[in-house]
């Protein structure tokens, strides 16, 4: 019989949080060798206090061990090598939720939800980004679809830090129907789009709030927009005219934090 699938997960950060928060899930650590490192010290403690097995190996041997499950990005970051800081875990990968997770979420919450929906993220340094965003602004889950859209990989793990292990990430089939059933359960979703005349700092977020941003380069699709409860931009000052989506998630949902503390 085959063996589990096993997934690397990868950097201090994100092997840290696996420790912390998804022990259980991590087969074994390697270490790589002659690295005078504290936190990987730190790291060597907390994976033998864990009881999970520690392996050192050279930077090279790290780096082929890791190399077929480091998926390139549309920027080309971490195809060539991905930047491991001499730590990768042999994961039995978390999974993603989906709408079964949702529905009990909003049933059993009793303070309102902060949601981030992404239409169509592709990038994982954007997913990964969003993820940790989202983490540090109290955010309840991030909604991706399906289809069209980037999942869990190493990459998008090692950029969040540690946060894909802490902030659900739900994965629905129809993206529009789930915006529908957010609505009906009295959710109000709001989406990111640049040509609007409503600002971010106008919106009321302090009660059940989604907030919705699109893909990069094409923005929210027609359908999306047009389910949503309405739409705001965020007021730019400068040269540039629209924000990677990472950014302009955390910025809203920073808002959204300040607006309820």
């Amino acid at each position: 019989m085959a063996g589990p699938i096993l997934e690397f997960v990868y950097g201090i950060n994100a092997v840290a949080e696996m420790i912390k928060h998804s022990a259980k899930s991590i087969d074994l650590i390697y270490l790589q060798t002659g690295r005078d490192d504290k936190r990987l010290a730190a790291i060597s403690a907390a994976a033998k206090q864990a009881g999970i097995a520690v392996n050192l190996a050279s930077k090279s041997e790290i780096t082929t061990l890791l190399a077929p499950s480091a998926a390139p990005s549309s920027e080309g970051l971490d195809a060539i090598e991905p930047n491991h800081q001499g730590v990768i875990a042999a994961c039995r990968p978390s999974q993603a939720q989906d709408e079964s997770f949702l529905d009990a979420l909003i049933k059993r919450t009793e303070s309102p939800l902060l949601l981030l929906v992404l239409d169509g993220v592709t990038d994982p340094h954007n997913l990964g980004a969003c993820l940790r965003s989202a983490d540090a602004a109290g955010a309840n889950a991030v909604i991706i679809p399906k289809d069209n859209a980037v999942g869990l990989t190493p990459v998008v793990r090692k950029v969040a830090s540690g946060a894909a292990e802490t902030t659900p990430l739900v994965v629905v089939k129809n993206l529009a129907r789930a915006i529908k059933n957010l609505q009906t359960a009295g959710i109000w979703v709001m989406g990111a789009a640049g040509e609007t005349e409503q600002s971010l700092f106008q919106l009321d977020l302090t009660g059940h709030t989604a907030l919705v941003m699109g893909a990069e380069g094409g923005g929210l699709r027609r359908l999306t927009r047009e389910r949503c409860d309405s739409l705001f931009k965020i007021p730019m000052h400068g040269a540039v005219e629209s924000l990677n989506v990472s950014v302009a998630a955390g910025v809203s949902l920073f808002e959204a934090l300040r607006q309820r503390h």
